[in-house]
């Protein structure tokens, strides 16, 4: 009962509105060079095989990390004093996806092709370098002691990044599909600008969320830098490149493989890599699937986008309340074990062809085991964070993550094609991919230090 209480406590927050809009923000350009992107070039006469290649733009995410310590450590001059550190690094690379949308909204993939996907490119880029920073303000909102508002805050950014993603999605394939229906042949191009006005809206909202002072942090910072720097016994400026750089880069990678353990931490390293191909391969392709089985843009906006995302929101939620009674480590495997199920039923669908009913069960059960794994996820590297470097070492953990996700499942699109486009294996095939992580999580679960108890 008392865990109950606190649960819904924990959801009650005022923070946990402002943690909702963050994820918003971090699952809206998915829309833009995921679910829209593939439909355009799909429109456009591309195939399966480029269309699956196209995904390697999502690359970035994996990489992202690089230059994480850089965003955790520069302040952008007279901006960041102003509204904070990490507000305006977010501020800023929301304007480069602005004016990217408003390029794409000049262009055709059958005529420019190279030039679509490098905008698309660079939308993805400034969107891996705003999660940098949403992650970190998202969990600097919340003490490192509160566990359980750790958790609700991880559903809730969850919960706003499944908004984002899926609201998001609708107005884009209910505002392509309405132009292409009222005779405009660049129905795709004026969507791009009309989606352009959200993330205005969104960018209003941010200036309200309040920024934690960064006192602390760089204080830490600097007197690592100040550590290493001294121990080259040399006050030059080589010595000083130095410290900067080893306070930035390696003290984050040290930090985390002192809590852990070098095994340990290249463990949990491999599970954070392996947990989520499965899905990222199914949701590569699930668009095209859709579409090439028989179901209108319409059709995935109701099914797919909408009845997803109150499945997603109402699962999300259920799920941080989960991890928070039950703890990450047993949520990830409930998770996993759940996704690995979800995804016969494409298989089902891809053997029974269209069936809407069957659709929408599909869609059902698919987003609830994506939100309940996603939320679990969240809570698990975020509780693994050192506060001192919360941008970075989320940003490694995350990246690895993506890494699975991007990279991986760009061969999905190749996948089908090898199987001559049997989908029904294909989704027996991604419901297999779960298992090496959960059996290596298996093996991990008592060794695992989680931060907040």
């Amino acid at each position: 009962m008392v865990k109950f209480k606190a649960g819904l406590a924990a959801y009650r927050d005022r923070r946990m509105l402002r943690i909702l809009l963050l994820g918003a923000m971090s699952g809206f350009p998915w829309v833009l060079i995921g679910s829209s992107l593939s439909l355009w070039l799909n429109e456009d006469g591309l195939s399966r095989s480029a269309i699956g290649w196209a995904g390697l733009i999502f690359s970035v995410y994996a990489v992202n990390f690089l230059w994480a310590p850089l965003i955790d450590r520069i302040r952008i001059p007279r901006l960041a004093s102003k509204i904070g550190q990490r507000k305006a690094w977010i501020l800023c690379f929301q304007i480069i996806i602005l004016f990217a949308l408003l390029v794409w909204s000049l262009l055709r993939p059958a005529e420019d092709i190279w030039l679509v996907m490098a905008v698309g490119l660079v939308i993805a880029t400034a969107s891996a370098s705003q999660d940098i920073t949403i992650d970190a303000l998202r969990i600097e909102q919340i003490d490192a002691s509160e566990k359980s508002a750790m958790a609700a805050g991880a559903a809730i950014h969850v919960t706003g990044w499944w908004s984002g993603y899926k609201i998001g999605g609708i107005v884009a394939l209910f505002t392509a599909d309405l132009l292409q229906n009222a005779g405009f042949e660049n129905y795709w191009q004026l969507t791009f600008v009309g989606l352009g006005g959200l993330i205005v809206l969104a960018n209003i909202g941010l200036l309200f969320i309040p920024e934690a002072s960064a006192s602390a942090r760089i204080k830490a910072q600097n007197q690592v830098q100040q550590e290493i720097a001294g121990k080259i016994r040399s006050n030059n400026g080589a010595a000083k490149i130095i410290g900067f750089l080893g306070s930035t880069v390696w003290a984050p990678l040290a930090s985390f493989f002192r809590q852990n353990g070098v095994a340990i931490g290249l463990g949990i390293l491999g599970f954070v890599l392996l947990f989520k191909i499965g899905e990222a391969f199914m949701g590569k392709m699930s668009l095209i699937f859709y579409s090439e089985i028989g179901f209108s843009k319409l059709d995935i906006a109701v099914y797919s986008k909408g009845l997803g995302w109150v499945t997603t929101v109402v699962f999300t939620l259920l799920g941080g309340f989960f991890a928070i009674r039950s703890g990450a480590m047993r949520a990830l495997f409930i998770a996993g074990i759940a996704m690995a199920a979800t995804n016969v039923m494409f298989s089902i669908l891809a053997w029974t062809g269209k069936s809407e009913w069957v659709f929408a069960v599909a869609v059902l059960l698919d987003d609830i085991a994506a939100a309940f794994a996603t939320v679990a996820f969240v809570t698990f590297i975020s509780l693994l964070v050192d506060r001192t470097y919360t941008a970075t070492q989320y940003a490694l953990l995350a990246s690895i993550g993506t890494i699975g996700r991007t990279t991986l499942a760009a061969s999905s699109g190749a996948m089908v094609d090898w199987l001559d486009g049997n989908w029904g294996l294909f989704f027996v095939i991604t419901a297999l991919m779960v298992l090496p992580s959960l059996c290596l999580l298996w093996m991990l679960r008592d060794k695992i230090q989680l931060n907040g108890g």
